[in-house]
């Protein structure tokens, strides 16, 4: 089932023969990854593979010792606040509104407060959150201020969004829903995401691709094409392909580590 290569469709993000030293010791080494237009890539491995090393060098707030990162075909090595980066944690600051946390890529890109709400205001009807826009976040349930975050980290982005375990800390029924609902959301604002995970099931059932991420330093020794197609997967986790994929990705991570 392991496959490689680029698609056809456009290329929005990619990493190209990164390398990063921290202290003397390689982190990563040679990773080339790439994010198509419309896709939803997993990046998979252990603890301590570099996956973090690697999203913040693809976000622009690290520079690699080799290597070059491009968004749309333009170099953005080291340029922080081109995508959307999206950490484990919602980050929300509790003593703002909702509408003030969602908008503040916008205001720290120099656009006035009430023009950044302006801007916000249309997305909440469509990110499931209308209603909430004067509330904060202490008011939200864990699934809303999920939401809230991955509103203010499509605002921040150029059309491709990095996130960092974003589903790991909410309950298997919420996890189940949120998934739907992002898959759903991501298809209709055209938006590209490249997702950290460590729940191999996530993976399997969310990507179009995943890159493996082993060893260390950390290398791309595999990349695997899921089918059927996302909108195809409804119950996808009960099948023999299912666990095929399941048992191989386990395997590969076992033997490299």
């Amino acid at each position: 089932m392991t496959t490689s290569g680029k698609n056809n469709a456009a290329l929005c993000l990619s990493a190209e023969h990164v390398t990063k030293i921290y202290g003397g010791r390689t982190i990563i080494r040679d990773i080339s990854v790439h994010l198509d237009e419309g896709e939803l890539v997993s990046l998979l491995g252990l603890s301590g593979s570099g996956k973090t090393t690697l999203f913040q060098i693809l976000s622009g707030l690290s520079v690699p010792d080799e290597g070059r990162v491009l968004l749309k075909g333009e170099e953005m090595t080291g340029q922080p606040g081109r995508v959307g980066y999206m950490l484990q944690k919602d980050l929300l600051l509790p003593h703002k509104k909702v509408i003030d946390n969602v908008s503040l890529p916008m205001v720290l890109r120099g656009v006035k407060k009430e023009e950044a709400r302006r801007a916000a205001e249309p997305y909440f009807a469509e990110f499931g959150l209308d209603g909430t826009q004067l509330q904060y976040p202490s008011q939200l349930s864990g699934g809303m201020r999920q939401r809230a975050a991955l509103l203010r980290t499509y605002l921040a982005a150029e059309g491709v969004a990095l996130l960092d375990e974003p589903f790991s800390a909410l309950d298997m029924i919420t996890k189940g829903q949120m998934h739907a609902w992002y898959q759903d959301v991501m298809e209709r604002i055209r938006l590209s995401t490249l997702l950290i995970t460590h729940d191999v099931d996530e993976a399997i059932l969310l990507s179009d691709r995943i890159y493996l991420l082993t060893g260390s330093p950390g290398e791309i020794r595999h990349e695997l094409q899921i089918r059927p197609p996302r909108s195809g997967r409804k119950d996808f986790n009960l099948t023999p392909a299912f666990l095929d994929y399941k048992r191989e990705i386990l395997e590969i991570l076992e033997k490299r580590g």
